[in-house]
Formats: C-alpha cells, structure tokens, sequence
C-alpha cells in the first residue's frame, strides 16, 4: 500500500463525503472538481479499496470509505484543536461541567468530541446526563445545567436561550439494496408515501416527520414504530420499509451485515440542526465556556 497521503488530499475526501457531490465538495474547498476527484483516486489507489461508489446524483461512501471518512476526520480535527492549542488554557481550568444530551447526541455525535476536550483538560470533570429535550431546557433556564446539546430543530421557542449550531445534517431516504426505490436517483415524498414507513420514535422523530410532510400536504404510511435505532436498520435492509433520517445517524450497515443505501429526496427537507443551548446571555464558568468554544471550533462551526 503507498502511504503517500497528504492532508489536503484528506480534506478534499472529507469534503465529498460530506456534501455527497465532487462537485459541491469542489466549491466547499475552493478548487476545480477535477482536483477533487483526483485526489480521491489517489487515495483509493493508495489504500487499496474503494471509498465511494459513484451514481448520477453523487457519491455515497463505501463501508471501507465510511470507517476511512471517521479515521480522516479525526485527524483534521485534532490538526485543528493543535493549532488552535494556544486559544485553549488547558492545564490551568479545574472544575466540573453539568450538561444534558439528548439520545442521538450522545450515541452519533458527542462521545469523540467529548474524549478530545477530556485530553485537553484532564482536570475537568464532566456530569453528563442523558435527557429528553424538554427537560434539558428546563435545566438550562432553571441554572441546574449549565449547557444543553441538542436537536436545534425540535426547539420551538429557541429565542429563550443563547444558541449554536454545530451541526447541519441533509436528511435521506433510507432503503434496503433491494427496493424498487433505490433504482431511482432521487425519490419525492409521493414516491415514498406509496411505501411501508418505519418511524423511529425517539427524539421526537415522529413530530419532526409529520412537519416537513405535512408541509407537503402527505403524510407516510407508517407500517412500524420503534424507539431502536438499530431496529430501523434492520428492518430497512430486510426490506419491511423505508425511512428518512439525517446523515448524522447513517450507517451503511445493519448488524447482519445488510445494507442499507440513502438515496436523496426530492422536495424541501429540511435539514438536522444539532447544536448547544445555554443561559440567554448567560457568563458561563470557565469550564463551560471552553468545552463551548471547544465544541464551536471543533466543528468548524
């Protein structure tokens, strides 16, 4: 295997990964798509696999190009918070941080993040608590947490906290290999509604499901509902329905080993905002305040 990788290559892997388009990846980073692209043979041909498999309406990561996106982004991440080091007093901050996170949070996005602020300031100690959105903004207003990381999208009256986004995930649909709908390059929520729908229930899926189709004037035709996430998957890739979810939870697997594909979905979906809530206008302690800026700058947000 040639080990000749570089970072910008790197980048540019991220980039496609992250907007699904060689194209909008290109405009992401700034340069010509053709520069994008090969910089994503040369890497395939460096690591020996196949990263993406290619279709009219963009690129969709391979398993291997999947477990490669996390270890390639990782290493941005901490090239970031190395360079930004000085920004951070980490061997001077002592203290304990309350903050709740909801269930997609903590299961798809905040344990890496939290393990590197753990490497940056070993003297803080984190009470984490695993909380449903309301009951994390009620902590929040009432000083019982000092930060909240949840999904933006389900507040309905975010103006009562200072706010910010960490996280803009497009919503998919998913599907087994096999279904009539993965034959197509992109799929409506018309399309869809013609299909059994598997509706995962927890962090007010649901809600957040019937908004953007009844928006549309549809509503699905839910055949199972399920607070497992790993449940979805399996009864996806068995073909007993399809859902639409955000890129943040994608995985191209179940824990067969059946896989699911995510296919782009016509229409205005809106996307996933995940991000932190705090006191409006609140002066956090300094523990809190550097896992917020923590967080900001290590999602590039």
């Amino acid at each position: 295997m040639n080990s000749d990788i570089s970072l910008r290559q790197l980048r540019y892997f991220i980039a496609a990964a992250e907007t699904g388009q060689i194209l909008m990846a290109a405009k992401k980073v700034h340069v010509a798509q053709s520069t994008v692209t090969n910089a994503i043979l040369h890497l395939e041909e460096a690591l020996g696999v196949k990263l993406f498999e290619r279709h009219p309406y963009g690129v969709v990561l391979t398993a291997e190009g999947y477990n490669f996106y996390h270890r390639a982004k990782q290493i941005q991440e901490n090239l970031e918070v190395a360079i930004s080091e000085p920004h951070f007093q980490r061997h001077q901050l002592k203290g304990v941080i309350t903050l709740g996170a909801s269930y997609a949070l903590l299961g798809y996005f905040l344990p890496p993040l939290l393990a590197r602020f753990r490497q940056h300031y070993p003297d803080i100690d984190l009470d984490l608590r695993d909380m449903e959105r309301p009951a994390i903004e009620a902590g929040v207003l009432s000083g019982e947490l000092e930060l909240g990381l949840v999904l933006l999208s389900n507040c309905t009256e975010r103006e009562r906290f200072s706010s910010h986004v960490l996280l803009r995930s497009r919503r998919q649909l998913w599907t087994s290999s096999h279904h009539p709908l993965h034959k197509q390059a992109f799929a409506s929520l018309q399309d869809i509604a013609d299909y059994p729908y598997i509706q995962l229930t927890v962090d007010e899926g649901e809600s957040a499901t019937k908004r953007f189709w009844s928006a549309q004037g549809l509503q699905p035709t839910i055949a199972f509902r399920t607070s497992s996430m790993e449940s979805v998957r399996g009864l996806i890739a068995h073909g007993f329905g399809v859902t639409i979810l955000a890129d943040m939870v994608y995985r191209p697997w179940s824990l067969e080993g059946s896989k699911i594909e995510a296919i782009p979905v016509l229409g205005v979906i809106p996307h996933l905002e995940s991000g932190m809530i705090w006191g409006k206008g609140a002066l956090l302690a300094k523990p809190a305040e550097a896992l917020r800026q923590f967080l900001i700058h290590s999602c590039g947000s």
